[in-house]
């Protein structure tokens, strides 16, 4: 977490502090003066209206940012790149919960899932009597790689058995049941986002809504929760944002650029 004055002196006095690889956090990690950090933005529930359609007044806001903009979700890979190219913005991406990350400039595409685990959830929960809950064509799977997502609507208990039983973990956006490895979430996806853009991931500030993203806020520098948040995430947020949903995100972006 980004210190104050106080611990500023702390720390020049007491501990080592690597140098940031882009300059916008200084040495002690406090923001440079007239600049912003790089951003983790979720996209339901956070550059959303609450009929999950995409607020259009958050385009020209992410458009504008000076520093890297990161998409940060749960949804499949198609569609933070997609959302990116008709923004206009570079194709940084973590997807999947962080099991997909890709940013544009390193040219790379890095994959921290366990897809054969998924599979096997999934194999066994159709088994068991139950589906998935997307209809006779599943569009919120067709494209994921390293997860599975099962509707809300489908009954949770079996799956986290099953889930468990293949070392698998559930976890709920609020939106879906994300079947994913232990050992990624969307903060190891940032980690993996900040390396490729080669700066920490401290030198972020990340803005969401749900537990997902609680693990977001768990490595970046500051932490903004949207006032829809879950529990979860307000809990791991420095800031709680008097707006909900897209009127959140951009109090948050105004509240970054006027005070951090």
């Amino acid at each position: 977490m980004w210190v104050d004055s106080v611990d500023v002196v702390k720390c020049v006095c007491n501990r080592h502090v690597p140098p940031y690889g882009r300059g916008w956090l200084d040495t002690c990690g406090v923001p440079n003066a007239g600049m912003v950090p790089p951003l983790a933005a979720d996209i339901d529930g956070t550059l959303t209206r609450p009929d999950k359609s995409i607020d259009p007044r958050v385009f020209d806001a992410l458009r504008a940012w000076e520093a890297p903009v990161v998409i940060a979700t749960g949804k499949s890979f198609p569609y933070p790149v997609g959302l990116c190219e008709f923004l206009g913005i570079p194709l940084n991406v973590i997807a999947e919960n962080g099991g997909a990350v890709y940013i544009e400039e390193a040219g790379e595409v890095v994959y921290n899932g366990d897809p054969e685990g998924a599979d096997a959830v999934a194999a066994d929960y159709l088994e068991a009597g139950y589906d998935l809950g997307w209809g006779p064509v599943d569009m919120v799977n067709r494209w994921r790689e390293t997860e599975l997502a099962v509707s809300r609507e489908r009954p949770l208990e079996p799956l986290e058995r099953i889930a468990a039983d293949h070392g698998m973990d559930v976890v709920d956006t609020g939106y879906a049941y994300h079947v994913k490895s232990p050992e990624v979430d969307k903060g190891e996806g940032l980690k993996t986002a900040a390396r490729l853009l080669d700066c920490y991931p401290e030198e972020f500030v990340a803005v969401g809504d749900s537990e997902n993203d609680a693990e977001v806020f768990g490595v970046a520098g500051k932490a903004y929760a949207v006032a829809n948040a879950d529990d979860y995430a307000l809990s791991a947020a420095d800031v709680v944002t008097d707006g909900a949903f897209a009127d959140g995100f951009l109090e948050a972006l105004e509240a970054i650029r006027t005070g951090w």
